[in-house]
């Protein structure tokens, strides 16, 4: 019946259009023509209605059409060629629905768990890492409540503590962890720093190329001002350094752990029996006990002869608070220790102003310490210790109002110019320690927190008014560069360069509990010598016995009118020595001097005067001396370690790595010149 249908449907066709068509001939077999020829007319009758004329030979026919099931007639403009859609506008686009904050989480980690199993990174484990970020960087920007559960999976799951719930939970480091990942590019040089630093040193960046172009006001002089001439009047300075007052301290002891003094930790051989006792006055792997703070500060005045005269100034170089797990610390702990620390100094020693610095344990969580320009909450939620810190100092009357004000505002940094023609400024090193984890947002700018505008911009004032300036931090700029940022210390070390030696006369640290020095050459240490030597870097002996180091404090002698240091004398206490005190109460800690620094040394380097300071140029000498004697080194490394009985010896590479250090005062310089390995006698 189709069949029918369908034939005589054509037959009618065929008869309407037989005046029009003209057929060939026909093909033997049955087939129609061999050719046919289409009338040129469009067959209107095709269609009922139009929207244009469909006789027109101008344009092609738009017919109505209407569709049999959905009843609807299809306007002219779907098919209008004048007027082309952009977009489908009306078909719907189906989106997934909306995740729930613990489905992000579990498909991140389950993302990360890809990544680290994918075989499309080869052995490229720095962009594995960093696509790792990438997910955790998603995460902590759509469900930023989520970002600490996935630090401590990840951690857990990779084995990177062994107690992740403890260290990176939201109480501790999770809550940091997760601002950091939303805002830094993972990216780029973020990504790879904190891969290189905290993730088994996946990733191996290189120190960004700084342009310098517009940083300074004024180049340097090319003759630089006369030195003025020394006084020949001595002034006594005081340098303490991390103190680490452990208010926490009990009497059990283990050989085979950090921290020790503390009834949580045991002996993991034996774990029920106190084998060693603590002694009173501390440990090796201890910090200092309430009874050494006071023993030692007392003996301060009356070992430098100054309970009458007192100090003409100060220098403290930062950390105060004991070296707690994070999960043991919190703000008050801080404050306690802060405010606990600052009345025994003004108690105890006569010590004239002093100038602190914040060091990396005086904050809470340890070494952090956020830019402002996070801004509103995120920029000034460590503006808490930076008031408390600041309030002490004025209340001590340590600071003129000027640097108090400044200080609160500026992550504790500040500039004091004395009447004598000295002006100091301390700075937040935070700010370019490792540890930090705000430090790696935006990498590529060396100076995000405005510390080193302010220092530049202030060795600019002290460089137009002829005056010297010493400056002080907690962690080192350099040595053998496992504590610093290579990007700010770089810079840092080209300020340092700009304005030495007319005006920079010396740069004070702490944080390394050693025994130390460094020297910043001209030109980025492209040339090393004795006449490139610009400045130097003097790392205070830390009071704390941790780790492994006798107690230790500094005094130094210092020119009245040129402010260059004449000698530096150091005194230690004998750790191994305590035991002998317990049980009694007559004896305490003994305090002795250990050496002076041109007594030392003096000796290797010939045609220096008895009041010729111990300047750059003259601890170029001593390393020089160093390479030709390596029993100078030996001498170097016991003081090092303030003449403790743990000190290691230093033979082989490490003489080598030793010098090298002490001509690397930034972490670029050490990291590219020196044998890594030996920068610590712990």
């Amino acid at each position: 019946m189709l069949s029918f249908k369908i034939l005589e449907t054509l037959a009618l066709f065929t008869v309407a259009f037989s005046d029009l068509a003209v057929a060939e001939t026909e093909i033997a077999g049955g087939f129609g023509p061999s050719a046919y020829t289409a009338p040129g007319a469009f067959p209107t009758s095709v269609y009922k209605h139009y929207y244009n004329s469909p006789t027109a030979t101008s344009a092609q026919p738009q017919p109505v059409i209407s569709d049999p099931v959905s009843h609807k007639i299809y306007p002219y403009e779907l098919t209008n060629p004048w007027r082309l859609p952009k977009n489908d506008t009306h078909d719907p686009h189906i989106l997934p629905p909306i995740a729930s904050s613990g489905q992000i989480l579990e498909s991140a980690f389950q993302q990360v768990l890809s990544i680290a199993g994918s075989s499309s990174f080869g052995t490229n484990n720095c962009a594995r890492c960093q696509a790792a970020l990438q997910v955790g960087k998603f995460l902590a920007m759509a469900a930023p409540e989520q970002g600490p559960t996935f630090v401590v999976r990840v951690c857990e799951h990779f084995n990177f503590d062994q107690d992740c719930a403890t260290t990176y939970g939201l109480d501790q480091l999770g809550w940091v962890i997760t601002q950091v990942i939303a805002n830094a590019d993972v990216g780029g040089l973020d990504g790879q720093m904190i891969c290189s630093n905290f993730i088994s040193g996946l990733c191996s960046p290189t120190t960004t190329p700084l342009n310098l172009t517009s940083w300074f006001a004024k180049p340097k002089p090319a003759v630089l001002p006369a030195a003025k001439k020394p006084s020949g009047k001595r002034l006594k300075v005081l340098h303490l350094s991390d103190l680490h007052l452990d208010p926490r301290t009990t009497f059990a002891f283990v050989y085979d752990a950090y921290q020790c003094c503390r009834d949580n930790v045991v002996n993991s051989q034996t774990p029920d029996e106190i084998v060693f006792p603590a002694p009173r006055f501390g440990a090796y792997l201890c910090d200092t006990p309430l009874s050494l703070m006071l023993a030692g500060l007392k003996a301060v005045p009356i070992l430098a002869g100054t309970e009458r005269t007192g100090f003409d100034f100060t220098l403290y170089t930062g950390d105060l608070v004991s070296h707690d797990p994070d999960n043991q610390l919190s703000r008050d702990y801080v404050l306690y220790t802060e405010t606990v620390l600052y009345d025994l100094i003004k108690k105890l020693i006569n010590t004239g102003p002093v100038y602190p610095a914040l060091g990396n344990h005086d904050t809470h969580n340890e070494a952090q310490d956020a830019p402002h320009a996070l801004g509103g909450e995120l920029g000034n939620q460590f503006s808490w210790n930076y008031d408390h810190v600041a309030g002490l100092w004025e209340h001590e009357g340590w600071l003129p109002q000027s640097a108090i004000d400044f200080a609160r505002s500026h992550y504790t940094a500040y500039m004091v110019k004395r009447q004598d023609g000295l002006r100091v400024i301390s700075l937040n090193t935070d700010m370019w320690y490792t540890a930090n984890y705000f430090n790696y947002i935006n990498m590529t700018n060396p100076d995000l927190f405005g510390m080193l505008r302010f220092l530049t911009d202030e060795l600019q004032d002290a460089e137009d008014a002829g005056d010297a300036v010493w400056i002080l931090g907690h962690v080192l700029s350099g040595w053998d560069g496992t504590q610093p940022l290579q990007n700010p210390t770089n810079l840092f070390y080209q300020i340092v360069d700009r304005f030495s030696p007319h005006v920079i006369k010396a740069v004070f640290w702490g944080h390394s509990h050693e025994d130390q020095l460094m020297i910043y050459y001209a030109n980025n240490a492209t040339s090393i010598s004795a006449q490139a030597a610009q400045a130097v870097g003097w790392i205070g002996p830390s009071f704390t016995t941790s780790r492994n180091l006798n107690s230790g404090f500094r005094v130094y002698e210092v020119d009245s009118e040129t402010f260059d240091i004449l000698d530096a004398h150091t005194w230690k206490s004998d750790v191994n020595s305590y035991p002998q005190l317990d049980k009694q109460s007559v004896r305490g800690p003994t305090f002795e001097y250990e050496y002076s620094t041109r007594k030392a040394y003096g000796g290797s380097v010939p045609g220096w005067g008895p009041n010729d300071p111990l300047n750059a140029s003259w601890w170029h000498l001593v390393t020089e001396a160093m390479e030709k004697d390596p029993a100078l080194v030996t001498t170097f490394n016991t003081y090092q370690g303030k003449s403790s009985v743990r000190t290691q010896p230093c033979t082989g590479d490490c003489i080598t790595a030793k010098i090298c250090y002490m001509r690397s005062a930034s972490a670029s310089i050490s990291q590219q010149n020196c044998i890594p390995g030996f920068g610590t006698v712990q």
